[in-house]
């Protein structure tokens, strides 16, 4: 398991998350550093991770592309002529690398780009402002983003063109597919609200106490938010309830949550559910979220990079074969 973390100082910071030697019993685990250096001209905005590869977007309009299984830079994108807002891999069920890498940047477009090798297929501008957020369905055919515009587009990624529009009347940050692809969550200030996928409908509301900043779903209707009030809270979507929380699990606004093993929101299983999360004081960390429904955790394993961080990915899938940049491993422009 890897993550993957972008900063405000430029810096780019890669971890393995490995047992702790000796450990017998391996619930003791260990952030193992891969890499950090500074690889954008200006702050990093957004990561993402899937299987063996990573990208990063920034303010210098770029995207930077890694290869988390050596550990090195394999190129970079160039095909944005605004800031880099949001990024999103697609990997099959049956695949344990990307087919696809799919970005959004301040100026309203979104990029579809083969992820190996690392080829743009198409360009399009579903926003009129900026975009805030991207997802993709777990089918791979579609994708949702909301925008500076108070406006919810879904994107056919099958054909490349915007297939649905509407305004919402309000601003979202956030949206996110749930993990079977029949719900998708969008976050506006302190409020998540619950759609069905089918038609948008309205399914629930959860209310937090401050604004939410980032948020993961996991299986069984759990989802996973952070933000402004420095905790970890677990909605259960088919109650519209909180199901546990992780109060102060940083000492600064939560930027970044990541689902590191599957089924994190059951509590029979003996083996951890991992959860990573990082907070712009620059403190990487890694929960055993079931150990939240008795009583607060300990983190399992944690990182301080001493830098502002401004956004967090992850990679739970193990693969020896390695992403290109281009079509010969070199920077694409």
């Amino acid at each position: 398991m890897s993550l993957i973390a972008g900063s405000y100082e430029r810096f780019i910071w890669g971890f393995k998350l490995k047992p702790l030697m000796p450990s017998p019993d391996q619930k003791t685990l260990t952030l193992t550093p891969l890499f950090s250096y500074p690889s954008h001209l200006s702050s990093i905005t957004t990561v993402a991770a899937a299987g063996p590869a990573a990208a990063s977007g920034g303010y210098d309009d770029t995207i930077q592309l890694y290869d988390l299984s050596a550990a090195s830079s394999i190129g970079s994108l160039h095909d944005h002529s605004a800031s880099v807002t949001s990024l999103s891999f697609f990997s099959p069920p049956n695949l344990s690398v990307p087919r696809n890498l799919i970005s959004a940047d301040a100026d309203g477009s979104v990029c579809i780009y083969d992820a190996d090798p690392f080829v743009l297929l198409k360009t399009l501008r579903p926003h009129k402002k900026a975009v805030n957020d991207l997802s993709v369905h777990p089918s791979g055919k579609l994708a949702l983003t909301v925008g500076h515009d108070e406006c919810l587009a879904m994107i056919n990624l099958v054909r490349g063109r915007r297939s649905f529009f509407c305004r919402l009347g309000r601003e979202a940050s956030l949206v996110k597919f749930d993990c079977g692809g029949d719900k998708f969550f969008m976050a506006m200030e302190e409020k998540i609200s619950v759609h069905e996928a089918e038609d948008a409908k309205i399914v629930c509301e959860l209310e937090n106490r401050k604004r939410v900043l980032c948020a993961a779903p996991s299986e069984n209707g759990v989802l996973y938010t952070g933000g402004e009030d420095r905790s970890i809270t677990a909605w259960d979507t088919n109650s519209g309830k909180v199901a546990y929380c992780i109060e102060d699990a940083h000492s600064a606004r939560v930027k970044g949550i990541v689902v590191l093993t599957k089924n994190a929101g059951a509590v029979s299983d003996d083996d951890p559910y991992l959860v990573g999360s990082a907070s712009s004081d620059g403190v990487i960390r890694v929960w055993d979220v079931r150990m939240a429904v008795k009583e607060k955790p300990n983190p399992l394993a944690e990182a301080i990079t001493k830098s502002r961080i401004t956004s967090l990915a992850g990679s739970s899938v193990k693969s020896s074969r390695q992403p290109r940049g281009g079509q010969d491993g070199t920077e694409r422009t």
